[in-house]
């Protein structure tokens, strides 16, 4: 229920933005879709997502199709993420996460015993780099920090020593640091600091971010009023209804709407933690808490972006932001996690 209501905020939030009510029909048959497919994966046994032939299987059909993009992509906004299907464009990235939590549910579950081996911070770290590496290439900064976010947060609750994962973070700060120092070029430096900090340059690269922090702002408290927001309906905020539909929506519903948003957002969360706390084995356990760490760096990335407190990545808001690719593979994953519940009642094992 919580994901069904922030898909309608997302939905009602846009149907006051154009005449054509574009954006509204198209995402009202995307959500349908998705409802549609939560059911029918919740009905679904996927235990078979436990052997280790599926997963690898599934792992290196992902990677073949990422690979596919550079040669039949579609190039959008300077990215090569797309594929465009006649009116429809999928984004290989989206599923590629739950492929990544799959795998590292997987490979987590079958090591719990002897997981304190540094190795399986580096085994997991290799499976994850294949897929992260494939997403940043397109370029897709946002997705690849997703992927990065995702490997972080289920090595942290897999119980791997966290002695070992600070070395390896610490060889990789050390990395980046002796590039920054001795390979990057200064033209290279500053496009990376204004990518940090765009509103520096508020009249460039840092526009959206800037009108995004207008939009937020000129809320207040209970909002302008579905249909008022001036920032958004008169299009001075740009993809209002994919990486800014968080400051859209707060612009219009104001602060009380906004928390009334991020409350629900908790309670999806909590449940999704809650179902993975009574799961039956530690596979279907770590893969509802990948799943849940996935919306919850989702969220906290695109709402620090639109608030511009952090970069602008493209990240979109789990469940409300427009498009039928992301909406697909949420609403699956949360299939899956219904039908783990389903099916594999009884003690946990391994």
């Amino acid at each position: 229920m919580p994901a069904l209501l922030i898909s309608l905020g997302g939905l009602v939030t846009m149907d006051s933005f154009s005449g054509d009510h574009h954006f509204f029909v198209r995402q009202s048959i995307w959500i349908a879709l998705s409802v549609l497919i939560f059911f029918g994966a919740s009905v679904v046994d996927w235990r078979f997502l436990r052997q280790t032939r599926v997963l690898v299987i599934t792992f290196i059909v992902t990677v073949v199709v990422l690979l596919l993009l550079f040669t039949l992509g579609h190039v959008a906004h300077g990215a090569q993420s797309w594929f465009a299907l006649g009116g429809f464009a999928l984004q290989p990235s989206d599923p590629a996460k739950i492929v990544t939590i799959l795998i590292l549910a997987k490979y987590f579950s079958r090591r719990h015993i002897e997981i304190a081996n540094v190795r399986h911070v580096i085994v997991s770290g290799v499976y994850a780099l294949i897929i992260f590496a494939l997403v940043f290439l397109q370029p897709d900064f946002g997705g690849a920090v997703i992927i990065f976010g995702i490997w972080l947060g289920m090595v942290l609750v897999s119980g791997i020593s966290k002695k070992h994962l600070l070395i390896v973070l610490g060889v990789a700060v050390a990395a980046v640091t002796l590039s920054w120092l001795l390979v990057f070029q200064p033209y290279q430096k500053a496009r990376i600091l204004t990518f940090l900090h765009p509103l520096a340059d508020i009249h460039g690269t840092g526009y959206n971010a800037y009108q995004s922090t207008i939009a937020v702002g000129s809320g207040q408290i209970l909002g302008k009023g579905i249909g008022y927001g001036t920032q958004s309906k008169l299009l001075f905020l740009p993809e209002y209804q994919t990486d800014f539909i968080f400051a859209a929506f707060a612009e219009e519903w104001g602060f009380v709407g906004t928390v009334i948003l991020l409350i629900l957002s908790a309670l999806l969360i909590f449940r999704i933690i809650e179902i993975s706390r009574r799961a039956a084995t530690n596979f279907e356990a770590l893969f509802g808490l990948g799943l849940a760490m996935l919306f919850i760096i989702h969220i906290l990335i695109h709402a620090g972006m639109n608030m511009g407190l952090l970069p602008v990545t493209g990240i979109v808001y789990p469940f409300m932001s427009y498009g039928g690719s992301h909406l697909l593979t949420e609403w699956l994953a949360l299939g899956i996690l219904a039908s783990s519940q389903r099916y594999s009642q009884g003690p946990r094992v391994g």
